[in-house]
C-alpha cells in the first residue's frame, strides 16, 4: 500500500529532536485500480439506465434516483478509498518506523529502530511487474508486522535494513 514521493515532507513537529525522515511514502497506486473500475462501471451503468428510461413519463424521477444512487456508490467505493490512500503514510526516520492511517479517525503505530530484529519483503510476479510488495518487520517481542502495497519494496527493505544495522545515535 505505498507510493513514494521524494518531495513529500513529513511534518517536523511529529519528529523528535535530531530525528530525520529517510523515506515517506503512500500506498502503491495499484490499490486505486478497483475504485477506478467501480467509478467507470457506475457511470456507464447509470448512463445506460438513464438512456433506457428517457422515453418514460417518469424519467425525471428515475434520473434523480439513478444520480443519487450513483453518487452514493461512487462516494463509498471510489472517494473513500482515494481518501484512505492519500491519508495513509509509511515513514522511515533515523529512529523509527511510523505508520499513520485514517480519514476521519486516525490511527498510528511507531516501531523504534532499536526494537527491529528482522526486515523481510515478498512480492508476487504481478507485484514485481508493478514495482510493489509486502514489507515484513519483526520486532523484539511482537508478532511480525506486514505492510502491504509498499512501492519499490526492495529499495525500502534495503533502506530500512541499513537504518537498523547502522544506527545514527
Amino acid at each position: 500500500m505505498w507510493l513514494h514521493n521524494a518531495r513529500m515532507a513529513y511534518p517536523d513537529e511529529l519528529l523528535v529532536e535530531g530525528e530525520q525522515v529517510v523515506l515517506h511514502t503512500h500506498p502503491h497506486w495499484k490499490m486505486l485500480i478497483g475504485p477506478v473500475v467501480v467509478f467507470l462501471v457506475v457511470v456507464g451503468a447509470a448512463a445506460f439506465l438513464a438512456a433506457l428510461v428517457s422515453a418514460q413519463s417518469w424519467a425525471a424521477i428515475a434520473w434523480i434516483a439513478l444520480a443519487a444512487l450513483a453518487v452514493l456508490v461512487v462516494a463509498r467505493f471510489t472517494v473513500l478509498p482515494f481518501l484512505r490512500f492519500r491519508t495513509t503514510h509509511f515513514v522511515v526516520t533515523t529512529r523509527r518506523v511510523l505508520v499513520r492511517e485514517g480519514v476521519v479517525s486516525r490511527s498510528g503505530m511507531d516501531i523504534p529502530m532499536s526494537r527491529i530484529n528482522t526486515v523481510q519483503f515478498r512480492h508476487t510476479i504481478l507485484e514485481r511487474m508493478l514495482g510493489c510488495g509486502t514489507l515484513v518487520v519483526e520486532s523484539a517481542s511482537d508478532d511480525p508486522l506486514e505492510f502491504a502495497d509498499i512501492p519499490d519494496v526492495e529499495r525500502v527493505h534495503t533502506l530500512l535494513y541499513q537504518e537498523v544495522a547502522d544506527p545514527h545515535d
